[in-house]
């Protein structure tokens, strides 16, 4: 078998969301047909880095995992003032970021981890592809260089200020293909980098689906109402959850001025908001995949705020359960799914929001098709089997 190095800041049992996740199903399907080692740090949480998983070893699903410690958590406040500088000079011209002022902000950024990035240069010739995982991290930069032949990266690249910091135009280049989440991702890459002549292929997640799913236990054991939103995913201000509350406080607010029943949303995932629960909001927390997918196929419809993905599982998630979805217009990757899919809507302001929940609370037949549709739409475009024999031809070129 050959031999396949994977790269990712985080990995783990616990590290369960977003392009982790996604590295971790990747990881595993490619280990049917690939001797596979995941390369990573003994970080858990992507807001510290703080070492708490041990250094080196173990086999989490069949799956190598060698994890090296990070020499170095970042402070919020010193981070936030980098970032901020950082910022300003993208927005005077990015020629103003010297190499000094990028490892500043790439170490601060982190996971800053010299020790796996020695072990990607010391196994270059041990594997036959390095596969690297999101394109923003301190592993990415610093690794690709040094197996440069040899890569395969997965940006998860979301149209915001970072990807124009000039060191990533190099770096998209220089590689041995990309594996994009979408095609809006794609588009937006090769809107940004001559990249057109790289091999590439999009991919995505492909959602398996358990074969009982007990929705009516669900609603007994946190006691949630019949009719109600779900939202899956971080509880974050990075994530949109802010203004999606805000704006869900507001709608609420309007109906009951108009003598109508509250819609409450329920929040599945890490509340790092420490949203309070009331008769609007169920903030559940971290729940069972049994549980969250009896959360969403219970709704009526999955809401997504987020201003920024390069896919979204949780979308993916909720058409594979015949359910629509209501996301952020801001978002490329997001108001694409809808379009594409005829599964879902989009909202850019308050105003739009408020008319887009009128119209799939009060139109029940629509919102079944909507779902359909979007059953449909992964079952064209993100089949499992599809999506690992598209990135298995990349590591074979």
């Amino acid at each position: 078998m050959k031999k396949v190095a994977f790269i990712v800041q985080r990995y783990g049992k616990e590290v369960n969301g977003g392009a982790e996740l996604e590295a971790k199903l990747y990881a595993e399907r490619l280990s049917k047909h690939y001797e596979v080692t995941v390369l990573t740090t003994c970080a858990k949480d992507y807001l510290t880095w703080k070492n708490e998983y041990p250094e080196g070893e173990e086999t989490i699903n069949g799956v190598r995992v060698l994890r090296f410690p990070t020499v170095e958590e970042r402070e919020v406040e010193e981070f936030r003032q980098i970032r901020t500088k950082m910022l300003e000079l993208l927005n005077r011209s990015d020629e103003m970021i010297d190499d000094g002022m990028l490892d500043l902000w790439l170490r601060k950024q982190g996971p800053d981890c010299p020790k796996l990035i020695e072990a990607i240069e010391a196994s270059k010739d041990e594997y036959d592809a390095f596969l690297f995982m999101t394109y923003l991290y301190y592993p990415t930069v610093y690794g690709i260089p040094k197996v440069k032949e040899k890569a395969i990266l997965i940006p998860t690249a979301h149209d915001e200020p970072y990807l124009r910091i000039p060191v990533y135009k190099k770096l998209f280049k220089e590689v041995k293909g990309i594996f994009y989440n979408s095609r809006s991702e794609q588009t937006l890459v090769e809107s940004l980098f001559d990249v057109k002549s790289v091999p590439a292929a999009v991919g995505g997640c492909g959602v398996t689906i358990p074969e009982e799913i007990d929705t009516a236990g669900f609603r007994s054991r946190y006691t949630i109402p019949d009719e109600y939103v779900v939202y899956a995913g971080r509880v974050d201000v990075i994530k949109g959850c802010k203004e999606l509350l805000e704006f869900w406080h507001e709608y609420n607010a309007r109906r009951k001025a108009q003598k109508k029943d509250i819609i409450p949303m329920v929040l599945i995932g890490n509340n790092a908001m420490q949203v309070e629960a009331s008769e609007e909001v169920f903030p559940l927390g971290f729940v069972s995949d049994n549980d969250k997918y009896a959360a969403i196929q219970g709704s009526m419809f999955l809401a997504l705020p987020s201003p920024l993905e390069s896919l979204s599982i949780a979308v993916l998630e909720a058409f594979s359960l015949n359910r629509p979805v209501l996301v952020n217009g801001n978002c490329l990757t997001l108001k694409d799914h809808c379009l594409y899919s005829n599964g879902g809507l989009f909202y850019h302001n308050y105003e739009e929001f408020e008319s887009c929940m009128d119209y799939l609370l009060s139109h029940a037949r629509e919102r079944e098709e909507m779902g359909k549709n979007g059953k449909y739409y992964c079952y064209c475009n993100y089949d499992w089997d599809d999506i690992m024999r598209r990135l298995e031809r990349l590591i074979e070129l």
